[in-house]
């Protein structure tokens, strides 16, 4: 039987300069997530729609969660087949298409990881984990765009 996890965030909207949504142009797009526990993020619109630039808007959290999943999974499994990491970063990019009616969809997230292994022996099983990585991700397996891996491999010896 699978196993239920819930999670809980809160959203509260900031940006009411005094006349709410009586005109497009005269409420901000600002907001606050938060979770129990947990510092706030300050969010709003991405700047094409009205939105704050100096906040995350949901377009970059998507995509961080993305990056974030895939990266935590990859480790996990990097841990548990004896490749050492020493060192990642991921600089993903996706790409959203705003259809004609104001909507949109993202088309591709594309995940740059740039991984340094302990051995140069590690390379070759630590390239491949990324494709497992990404089965297992909860995020990846949510969206129906697809996530492509772009990984590039170094080892700190050999």
């Amino acid at each position: 039987m699978a196993k239920e996890h819930h999670y809980q965030t809160q959203l509260r909207w900031t940006g009411n300069r005094g006349e709410g949504t009586s005109h497009y142009r005269t409420y901000d797009r600002d907001h606050l997530l938060s979770a129990n526990g947990k510092p706030e993020i300050a969010a709003s619109s991405d700047p094409s729609f009205r939105g704050n630039p100096q906040r995350y808007n949901p377009e970059e959290l998507l995509v961080a969660s993305l990056s974030s999943c895939h990266m935590l999974w990859y480790l996990h499994l990097c841990a548990v087949n004896g490749v050492v990491v020493v060192d990642y970063s991921d600089s993903a990019e996706g790409t959203m298409l705003e259809t004609e009616d104001g909507g949109g969809y993202f088309s591709t997230v594309v995940l740059r990881p740039v991984v340094l292994v302990k051995e140069a022996g590690m390379k070759e099983k630590a390239e491949a984990l990324h494709h497992e990585a990404n089965k297992l991700c909860f995020i990846a397996n949510s969206v129906r765009f697809p996530v492509r891996h772009e990984p590039v491999i170094s080892s700190a010896i050999g």
